[in-house]
């Protein structure tokens, strides 16, 4: 099944997220088609539903470079490691933890093939589905010295926002069909 399949059989629910999703990603004037379709691709993988992420990879193939679209999937990656380890030194009260070494692997962080705006966007993205605070400042904080706007910011995390829903959605309505 095609992507634009997938969200027009979204239920009658959830027809809010038809609209923002083509208003946010048919129609966006605010990213780069790098920027937004990478964007898509790691709002999608951090979903963790299959099915979106099989459709969004699919479509996003003929939109990315193979080289992008490595690097989103590469952002994913890196991030669903860290959003983990980090939101950790978050929420835990002893502070012992924040003085010890990850001595986790995180070279992709400079070894990918895209402007580095681009690949900090997706990072801020899956940090922001991990709800990893730390992440997330941390990410804002180097797009915004590398250029990237409040606005360009924005414009991503309300398209992660509709991706993850789309993909919530998806999954509780498998989870629970009507017959």
């Amino acid at each position: 099944m095609a992507l634009e399949d997938l969200i027009g059989e979204l239920p009658t629910y959830a027809k809010d997220l038809k609209l923002n999703y083509s208003s946010l990603v048919k129609q966006n004037t605010e990213l780069t088609p790098q920027q937004l379709w990478g964007t898509v691709v790691v709002a999608a993988i951090a979903t963790r539903s299959a099915e979106l992420t099989t459709e969004v990879i699919a479509e996003a193939e003929a939109i990315l470079s193979p080289g992008a679209l490595d690097a989103a999937k590469a952002a994913a990656a890196i991030m669903g490691m860290n959003n983990i380890y980090y939101r950790f030194h978050h929420l835990t009260t002893n502070e012992k933890y924040a003085t010890l070494p990850s001595r986790l692997r995180m070279n992709v962080l400079r070894g990918h093939s895209v402007e580095a705006l681009d690949f900090e966007l997706w990072c801020l993205a899956v940090s922001a589905v991990n709800a990893c605070g730390k992440c997330v400042d941390s990410h804002e904080m180097v797009l915004r010295e590398k250029g990237g706007t409040e606005e360009l910011i924005n414009a991503a995390i309300r398209v992660t926002a509709v991706i993850h829903a789309i993909g919530v959605v998806l999954d509780s309505e498998k989870a629970s069909p009507t017959a």
